[in-house]
């Protein structure tokens, strides 16, 4: 992005043309409670020099996740992503059309799309999947809408074990979007079975379970599947750590309705928490109702394969109000990304990446187990788990922090002011993670807790 700095007599120049005596003329309808009493205690404009300078100083403050023994998680995963992801990202093929609305001068976009999609249906073990959400928790919230429009139902039953942000962003859309549904949030449990069956009612439109959960526990979604489906409800299973789907049974081969995923941990980078990929999947019979951009394959009339958008009658553009959703576009970079790690790995190479991570956690685990006052809570994991500290985990994490080791994340964090996740500590292992990292982090938390 250019840097295009103005002086005092430009600034007259352009509130001149727009007929504006100064700035604050521009803000006249935002509350007087909401504006700041001064400005923002930043230079007013300096020289690119100087701002190079000043943003260099800045980014030099970070540490660089490659640098440190890693182990955390929550919802965002280190991997290595092959260098020739960005490579190949960048060839010429692929710089076609980003909204791809004229087919015949986006076939490269509209292919990838299609491949994506190809992808994420197997992976998610359902039968048609879309060209990508936003992310995995704004696409949560848009498959809570869409089960409201499928059974007309006003209700949706949230496991506790969700990750608190995506139930968050669960009640913001649905708020938003005016379909007046109840938002149900069990209670939070980290190793204790949830009975979400004794929630399901008439009303009930979904029940949403995230596999493994935010705690790292592996779930059977079969028996869930079964109780939602009794009541005619539907069963929207959430994924956050997409290397996962490598060894564990799809949500969609345990009677999942709809599944969720994000995608960062193929092929996206951590990047400071964006852009990530949503991937979304459901069952045919409902794909009208799905949310954002479906690609398909035709052939055009000389009988030459070709790839179009196609049902873009559910989209906001075209059906306005009537629109399945608001979302217009797709996460189409991160979607390419992701299409060619997954290409690169192939079937076997995604076993094995999966292999390779849950190997990675249960060494950790081993060594962690080892330290004095250490408890491993999460009894069946991929490569997520909970640990149980004898003092407070912020402050571990802390002292761990400047120890050089990046230990995790603390409950407390995802659940502020609740005083019974207080010594809980999310810990995730990739394949990134070496048997020095590990021995590293065992030896820092021996130090830290004594």
């Amino acid at each position: 992005m250019r840097y295009l700095p103005l002086t005092p007599d430009e600034r007259r120049q352009m509130l001149s043309t727009i007929g504006a005596r100064s700035i604050d003329d521009l803000f006249v309808d935002v509350p007087e409670a909401a504006r700041l009493a001064g400005p923002v205690d930043l230079p007013r404009y300096m020289g690119e020099m100087e701002v190079d300078r000043d943003l260099s100083k800045l980014a030099a403050l970070n540490v660089p996740a490659s640098s440190v023994p890693f182990f955390v998680g929550a919802g965002a995963y280190k991997h290595h992503v092959p260098a020739s992801v960005d490579h190949i990202i960048q060839r010429s093929e692929f710089l076609t059309s980003y909204t791809p609305y004229q087919p015949e001068i986006a076939q490269g976009t509209l292919q990838y799309l299609f491949e994506f999609q190809t992808q994420v249906a197997a992976i998610l073990g359902m039968e048609v999947a879309n060209a990508s959400m936003y992310d995995g928790s704004t696409g949560t919230a848009e498959a809570v809408l869409m089960a409201h429009r499928v059974t007309k139902r006003s209700k949706a039953v949230v496991s506790g074990r969700l990750h608190p942000h995506y139930a968050d962003v669960i009640r913001t859309v649905c708020g938003a979007a005016g379909a007046g549904l109840t938002i149900e949030l069990a209670g939070v449990h980290p190793t204790a079975s949830e009975n979400l069956a004794d929630r399901i009612d008439a009303d009930t439109a979904c029940v949403v379970v995230q596999n493994p959960d935010v705690f790292g526990n592996l779930i059977d979604l079969k028996p869930i599947a079964e109780a939602a489906h009794a009541k005619g409800a539907l069963l929207i299973a959430v994924v956050t750590e997409a290397v996962s789907l490598g060894a564990v049974t799809p949500p969609g081969h345990m009677g999942a309705d709809i599944v969720v995923a994000e995608g960062q941990s193929i092929g996206v980078g951590l990047q400071f928490g964006g852009p990530y990929v949503g991937l979304f999947a459901t069952r045919e019979k409902y794909m009208r109702q799905m949310p954002g951009r479906l690609c398909g394959q035709t052939v055009d009339g000389q009988g030459r394969r070709g790839y179009v958008l196609t049902l873009s009658t559910r989209e906001q553009h075209i059906r306005r109000e009537k629109a399945t959703s608001n979302i217009c576009t797709n996460s189409g970079l991160m979607c390419l990304a992701f299409t060619i790690h997954m290409t690169l790995l192939g079937e076997h190479g995604f076993q094995r990446l999966a292999q390779l991570n849950h190997e990675a956690a249960c060494d950790l685990a081993d060594v962690l187990a080892d330290v004095p006052g250490v408890e491993v809570l999460t009894k069946n994991y991929f490569n997520e788990f909970t640990l149980k500290l004898p003092k407070p985990a912020d402050e571990v994490v802390s002292a761990l922090a400047k120890m050089g080791v990046l230990g995790g994340v603390p409950a407390s964090r995802l659940y502020p002011g609740d005083a019974e996740v207080a010594n809980l500590l999310l810990v995730a292992a990739t394949e990134v993670n070496t048997n020095t990292c590990r021995a590293a982090f065992a030896a820092a938390l021996k130090e830290v807790l004594a």
